[in-house]
């Protein structure tokens, strides 16, 4: 199943100016999406670093989301006691 992340907030923590809040949209092959928001520690890091760090910090978060959509779609057949 392939992840996309799209940037959807990029900007300074109103309640922390030494950090950037991070909002990613998170989509899947099924364009399911999953919307979680991070604050990170700005320092001298470049864009990038900071969406690495946001991503790093909303992963748990994200991994459980995608492991709960594993059988969404899918067809019960209560004849076989089967997900198919």
């Amino acid at each position: 199943m392939a992840i996309q992340y799209e940037i959807n907030m990029f900007e300074t923590d109103p309640n922390d100016a030494s950090k950037t809040f991070v909002t990613f949209i998170v989509k899947n092959d099924a364009d399911k999406m999953f919307v979680i928001s991070k604050s990170v520690t700005t320092g001298s890091n470049t864009d990038a670093q900071i969406c690495t760090a946001a991503q790093a910090a909303a992963q748990t978060e994200i991994d459980t989301w995608v492991s709960n959509q594993t059988n969404l779609g899918k067809k019960w057949n209560p004849d076989t006691s089967t997900i198919e």
